[in-house]
């Protein structure tokens, strides 16, 4: 029991870790405004006026306010919530641990595996 607790607790450091070496290559400002790009061509080959029409804002937007700075904050705002998220998910864990219910404590654990998925999928971006 101790183990998996120990095991538990070093989940939110490795994710944290493996993030860091990912996030080695950021997403700019240029790359953003690519992924518009190729999502305009996509609506336009299916001529999606909606979403044609909010993608070129999008991209508008994107052209006049983006800067790398605010990006890396965005990114960093978005890391600290799933990171909050998945300390919350721990603290739900511990708690059905002790009560040794094992449905509440499969539970907790897969609410807490998507958290640390979520947690990597934002930092790897």
């Amino acid at each position: 029991m101790k183990t998996t607790l120990a095991t538990l607790l070093a989940l939110p450091a490795i994710a944290l870790a493996t993030s860091a070496y990912a996030s080695t290559l950021p997403q700019t400002c240029a790359t953003k405004q690519q992924e518009i790009k190729q999502q305009l061509e996509y609506a336009h080959q299916h001529n999606n006026k909606e979403q044609i029409a909010g993608l070129q804002k999008a991209l508008t937007e994107s052209q006049e306010h983006c800067t790398e700075s605010g990006l890396q904050a965005d990114k960093q705002q978005k890391i600290a919530e799933k990171q909050e998220k998945v300390n919350e998910r721990t603290r739900e864990l511990k708690k059905a641990q002790a009560t040794g219910d094992k449905d509440k404590i499969a539970k907790q654990q897969k609410k807490l595996d998507e958290s640390l998925h979520e947690l990597n999928e934002v930092s790897t971006r």
